[in-house]
């Protein structure tokens, strides 16, 4: 296997946690910047507002400083009986992909949704992703509320130039078979795929189900656990799966989400050592 390097960057979200007070962007940049990353995924939840001017301040940082602005990560949820909330997430999504365009960002994360029951992430992981259906509605239901949502946004997406990047983030994709099940349904050159390393908890074999996606997949999250994660820890063989993405022909950027309870400013270095370890192990 040619030896090629490893196209690492950090999402912002392993600076911030959804904790009420931000840290801004360009703090983020900063660090990525003297660690020596080639780029940032930024949080649509951690940025300071969506007005253009900040947009084109933070697009312009980037490029001050040398990174790429690879993916913006937002969030939205197409599994409503309701289409009017469904047309709101819709709408969301289009929002995104013109703040996208403007910055000059390739691609943006997209979530499927799921069949929320209230409550907390905590209780998301109690039910295993939140993916049995409501009383009187079936899981074909909610496959058809996402595949068209996505449907719908895939026209603005190609006009902008902008991908749309499915992750297995809970919900109606939190097993390999029903993302792709969503990736072929939908079948355009317009949806690839996001793998979260840490995201396939509730597979049997979370490898298998990473071999699935893998010829989907654009954009790698290599979740990182120091100091403990904040609801699970995972102990990950990053050379296996680096390997498994390399044989199924991915190049793509791998964006660290540092999720344990360690400073960022001690683990993100952590690892970042780590990932090139492995990605030098899964070339041999």
């Amino acid at each position: 296997m040619p030896s090629t390097p490893l196209r690492l960057g950090t999402s912002t979200y392993s600076y911030w946690h959804f904790l009420p007070e931000k840290v801004p962007i360009e703090t983020v940049m900063d660090a990525a910047h003297a660690l020596g990353l080639q780029g940032v995924e930024i949080l649509h939840r951690q940025m300071e507002s969506d007005d253009n001017g900040y947009l084109q301040k933070l697009k312009r940082y980037a490029f001050q400083l040398g990174l790429d602005i690879y993916n913006l990560s937002i969030h939205q949820d197409f599994v409503h009986d309701d289409p009017a909330v469904r047309k709101q997430h819709i709408d969301h999504t289009l929002a995104c992909i013109d703040m996208a365009h403007e910055m000059g960002i390739p691609s943006i994360r997209i979530n499927s949704g799921g069949f929320r029951k209230g409550g907390s992430f905590d209780d998301l992981i109690k039910a295993k992703g939140w993916v049995e259906p409501w009383p009187g509605l079936t899981r074909d239901d909610g496959f058809k509320w996402v595949t068209d949502a996505i449907e719908e946004c895939l026209p603005h997406a190609e006009k902008r130039g902008v991908m749309l990047l499915l992750e297995n983030h809970w919900g109606l994709t939190t097993t390999a078979d029903d993302m792709l099940r969503i990736l072929q349904d939908v079948n355009s050159p317009w949806l690839k795929a996001i793998l979260d390393m840490g995201n396939f908890l509730f597979e049997d074999d979370m490898y298998a189900g990473m071999q699935k996606v893998a010829p989907h997949i654009w954009l790698a999250h290599a979740k990182t656990y120091f100091g403990g994660g904040s609801w699970y820890t995972l102990d990950l063989d990053y050379a296996r799966i680096f390997r498994i993405l390399r044989n199924a022909g991915w190049s793509g950027y791998c964006s660290i989400e540092m999720e344990g309870a360690e400073d960022a400013s001690t683990a993100v270095p952590k690892s970042i050592e780590m990932l090139r370890r492995a990605w030098a192990e899964s070339g041999d």
